[in-house]
């Protein structure tokens, strides 16, 4: 999962690549991903599936899976602060 390539605020993460339950929730998965950032909960944080659009937040990881592989087999996500849809 790399920073938007445009992101000011929000820190890197330690690793980009992540092997998750099926039965894992969007919102199981954004909590790990903001506690490894050691966000504040004001701190706006947003995922992205294959760098454009937004997956429900009560989709499965396994539901998000099924409707955005990559053709390699991967899911591709990009993580940004809402300072990315300005700009």
């Amino acid at each position: 999962i790399p920073r938007y390539e445009k992101e000011k605020y929000l820190p890197p993460l330690d690793k980009t690549k992540f092997l998750v339950p099926h039965e894992l929730t969007m919102t199981q998965f954004v909590t790990i991903i903001r506690n490894r950032m050691a966000l504040l909960p004001s701190q706006a944080f947003y995922l992205l599936i294959n760098n454009s659009g937004l997956a429900s937040m009560s989709l499965t990881m396994a539901q998000v899976y099924k409707d955005h592989q990559d053709e390699d087999g991967f899911l591709y996500m990009t993580y940004a602060s809402q300072e990315m849809f300005g700009l």
